[in-house]
């Protein structure tokens, strides 16, 4: 390796070009109010020395920083997460749930979710998010899904759920929490996205936390200027024994938690606590005209809330840009290389048919210029090409599937499976066949099959692409010829299909 390879040399040639990102972290590479004033990272680069606390055993500056953070967000207690979110989702489950327990878990929930069910050998209920059929996102999830999972599963430990989603959809905490508390269980929202909800309430939906949710984990780096792997974790409830919870933190962190991380957190938070509300005045100001020019494309369609009205949608986040090429002539892969060859943007993610920019306050004049000019180019030289053929067959699944709905023979449960499910998705008439927990299938013995040959065979592996990185298959289910058409379909459109042992995903370890 020559000293021009090195990662910090590759790391200072991509900050010095025109590649603007519209990808987390938050605070956009950019040296401005929160940033402006951090000084050389190695220079306050410490240990657990006199003076400084310690994060596992906090008594002195880092229990009074925290203890702050709890009252910017309006907490009863506030954790800083010093390896991110995923910690925060993995306490939380371990904190309130007992070996081989039950949880109730929205299937849209990220791996991390997965993983600590798979740690304690839980049985997940999954509730499956709606699906926005304008643009075939996921949408929010119903109140009576919620309801009726609890009813069928009383012994259920606690509910974990994901809101805002990638995508920025929100689903209505408030009605679920006081669902949830009537069973005097906890509500676990992964509110990884939503870090800035509660400083710009003008703009933005209300927290979870806010809404009655017992534990809140957030992403500080994805939505706000906070260094990556740096987020945090809010308890409000009388349903969590927060000494058990902190010990989880412990578990799931290192023991040599970074100042520096730990000091990027305080100062984002105190600054969004001083002076969020300006920040987010104008932020608003920049963001409710860009949306208001993207909103007169033609072909490309802009996700808001007339797009989103109803599939469980309480309300949107938007700063999430979330722009749709479905039925027209490139797809969402094409989209982002597309803004990223042509005209040096960088999506955060995207899908068959859709990309998601992510917007902040620290977002400059004219980078937000950029990415409209590159929207309202590309959407001027498109042309649909969905012909009316395939409308047709759309048409006929819709009615189909709307005649099995008002069908006596399928109970609420089911009807609420049957409005989830997407294009393709809509052949399912049930969810996926669960024949053993998530950690039995991982301890089974197995065989490695191509993804063509894996299907009425029972996965010991996840499937997901990444990001978001929402299981296709979890270990434990029986996979369906549509679940395998599905993998090769997203590994032919080049997607990023993860979580096999197997890196070109093109074989499936499956129990024997």
């Amino acid at each position: 390796m020559e000293t021009e390879d090195l990662l910090i040399e590759q790391l200072k040639r991509y900050g010095k070009s025109n590649r603007y990102p519209f990808h987390m972290p938050g605070h956009k590479r950019q040296i401005h109010g929160v940033t402006e004033e951090f000084p050389n990272p190695y220079s306050i680069d410490i240990t657990e020395i006199e003076g400084f606390d310690n994060l596992h055993h906090s008594e002195g500056i880092l229990k009074r920083s925290m203890e702050f953070a709890a009252q910017a967000y309006g907490a009863d207690k506030t954790f800083y997460l010093i390896n991110g979110s995923s910690s925060g989702i993995l306490s939380a489950i371990h904190g309130v749930t007992s070996y081989n327990s039950k949880i109730i878990i929205g299937r849209n929930c990220h791996k991390s979710a997965y993983h600590g069910i798979i740690l304690n050998n839980l049985n997940p209920v999954y509730i499956y998010p709606q699906i926005i059929e304008k643009m075939w996102i996921n949408g929010g999830y119903f109140i009576n899904s919620v309801e009726n999972a609890l009813e069928e599963n009383p012994d259920v430990k606690a509910v974990l759920l994901v809101s805002p989603t990638y995508e920025g959809i929100v689903s209505d905490i408030k009605k679920i929490a006081e669902i949830v508390h009537k069973k005097q269980i906890p509500l676990i929202i992964d509110e990884a996205h939503g870090a800035h909800f509660s400083f710009g309430r003008s703009l933005f939906p209300a927290s979870a936390l806010d809404c009655g949710a017992d534990i809140v984990i957030q992403s500080l780096h994805k939505t706000l200027p906070s260094f990556t792997q740096t987020a945090v974790i809010h308890v409000k409830s009388k349903y969590v024994d927060v000494e058990r919870l902190e010990w989880y933190l412990q578990v799931y962190q290192s023991s040599s938690p970074s100042y520096i991380l730990m000091a990027g957190i305080e100062k984002c938070i105190f600054e969004m606590y001083k002076w969020g509300e300006q920040y987010f005045t104008a932020f608003g100001i920049k963001l409710k005209s860009l949306r208001k020019r993207l909103g007169k494309m033609k072909h490309l369609r802009i996700l808001d809330a007339s797009v989103a009205e109803g599939c469980g949608v309480y309300d949107l986040d938007l700063s999430k840009i979330v722009v749709s090429c479905r039925g027209l002539s490139i797809t969402g892969v094409e989209l982002a290389e597309i803004l990223r060859e042509k005209y040096d943007l960088e999506m955060e993610m995207w899908g068959a048919d859709y990309v998601v920019a992510i917007t902040t306050i620290s977002d400059t004049n004219q980078g937000l210029e950029r990415l409209e000019k590159a929207f309202l180019e590309i959407d001027e030289s498109l042309y649909g090409i969905f012909e009316e053929r395939n409308r047709e067959v759309c048409r006929n699944i819709d009615k189909n599937i709307n005649e099995l709905m008002n069908a006596k023979i399928f109970r609420e449960s089911d009807k609420n499976i049957l409005k989830n499910i997407g294009t393709e998705e809509k052949r399912w008439l049930k969810g996926p066949e669960i024949v053993m927990t998530l950690k039995t299938a991982m301890e089974r013995k197995f065989e490695t099959l191509s993804i063509e040959k894996c299907a009425g065979h029972v996965s010991r592996e996840f499937v997901y692409l990444y990001p978001p990185g929402i299981p296709i298959v979890v270990p434990g289910e029986r996979v369906s010829e549509e679940m395998a058409k599905e993998i090769y379909k997203y590994k032919k459109m080049g997607f990023s299909v993860q979580g096999m042992a197997d890196k070109r995903a093109e074989y499936l370890q499956v129990i024997v």
